[in-house]
């Protein structure tokens, strides 16, 4: 049984959802956002609560219950709060700034690397080497942050890399001196 799922999403005054057909649309705020839902899916609306409902015999359609909770669930915080992101630029000379809706990155390759930032994601730089992204789509500010992040990831013998503020690297040790 999917337990997420049947849990029911409790609605902010300033937040309106709309059902159309298999388009759903939250508005907030923050901004709006829209997802298309699985035919399995239903969805009812009962003053500021809202429930993800679906055949409980089928596995899948459990699990795709449980997903759709999720998905609407960050859909709302999103257009409510938002959502932010760090990442940490670690290496000698690493920094990164911000023009526009670009993130210029110079981390020890010959030429700075240019970032474009998708629609709905902004970047704030602070200190050089922190990097605040903050957006109302979780989905779309994680995947940004994923490709920020695969330009120089992290190697475990100095730590030099892109990283999340979160993120822990395991280092390894290097070479030995050799045996004379």
């Amino acid at each position: 049984m999917s337990r997420i799922g049947k849990q029911p999403v409790q609605l902010p005054d300033k937040v309106v959802i709309t059902l159309d057909g298999d388009m759903i649309n939250v508005k907030g705020p923050k901004g709006q956002l829209d997802r298309k839902l699985h035919p399995a899916i239903d969805i009812e609306i009962n003053e500021n609560v809202l429930n993800v409902k679906t055949d409980l015999n089928d596995k899948k359609k459990m699990a795709l219950q449980g997903l759709f909770r999720s998905l609407i669930f960050n859909m709302v915080t999103g257009v409510t709060t938002g959502y932010e992101k760090k990442l940490l630029l670690s290496g000698i000379g690493y920094r990164a700034e911000t023009s526009g809706k670009k993130l210029v990155l110079n981390v020890g390759y010959s030429n700075p690397v240019n970032f474009d930032l998708p629609d709905g994601i902004s970047a704030n730089v602070e200190k050089n080497t922190e990097i605040t992204l903050s957006g109302i789509d979780k989905e779309l500010l994680g995947q940004a942050a994923a490709n920020i992040r695969r330009i120089r990831p992290p190697e475990p013998y100095k730590g030099k890399g892109i990283m999340y503020s979160d993120e822990r690297i395991i280092r390894k040790a290097g070479k030995t001196a050799g045996k004379d």
